[in-house]
């Protein structure tokens, strides 16, 4: 075996690897800044003051975890596209890559609203302009993750399953249960604000099938 096939080998098995490491990570640190944001927004809350001071130290908390999330997935964006090798469609990768970093985009813009609301809480010399702002930061957040993100995160999820079936990359399975996970998110988006979940929960049943197919975890084994 030439050096050439040895290193085309090892960025092979390396590829799936790498990008299911970072899918874990990801899942993780992000599926916690979601519950510390959605569990200081609880569901159907009348819109007020309260939380912005209740809420602080798991806005802050959530801002720290949101950074080291977003890397993870820039990670994870870059290795998936990688594996796609010369099987890349370009139309579908500019879509999967550009919906990735809109989604990552608002989610910054959100956390960073919330931390700056409840850090600023309670300054202003005027209560009623105070509660009117924090009204108004809350729609926003509300607005920016539920409305637009977790849409973005469906167009990315559709974009990557398309180019799953294009090139069979990955199981027939993943593709349609994907199509009807993004499909779902799409049209009910709007519902609750616990659907944005879903995002993580999807990339970290991809990474441990990335795992499996990488044979760092091996379904078939007898203990």
């Amino acid at each position: 075996m030439t050096t050439k096939q040895s290193d085309r080998q090892l960025h092979v098995l390396a590829t799936p690897r790498a990008a299911a490491l970072a899918g874990v990570l990801f899942a993780l640190l992000f599926g916690t800044a979601l519950i510390l944001i959605r569990t200081t927004l609880p569901e159907q809350a009348e819109y007020g003051t309260q939380w912005a001071t209740t809420g602080r130290g798991r806005l802050h908390l959530a801002a720290v975890l949101m950074p080291f999330a977003g890397i993870t997935f820039l990670w994870f964006i870059g290795v998936v596209r990688s594996g796609f090798g010369r099987f890349e469609d370009k139309f579908f990768s500019s879509v999967f890559i550009g919906s990735g970093l809109l989604f990552l985009a608002m989610m910054f813009v959100a956390t960073s609203v919330g931390v700056a609301l409840s850090s600023s809480h309670g300054f202003a010399q005027d209560a009623g302009a105070d509660a009117e702002v924090v009204a108004f930061g809350q729609m926003l957040l509300l607005t920016l993750t539920k409305t637009y993100a977790l849409r973005m995160g469906a167009v990315f999820m559709i974009s990557l399953a398309t180019i799953w079936l294009k090139t069979g990359l990955m199981p027939r399975w993943l593709v349609g249960v994907t199509y009807l996970v993004a499909l779902g998110l799409i049209l009910a988006s709007d519902i609750s604000m616990w659907l944005t979940v879903a995002f993580p929960a999807w990339v970290l049943m991809v990474s441990v099938l990335l795992l499996v197919k990488a044979g760092v975890i091996d379904l078939d084994r007898d203990d």
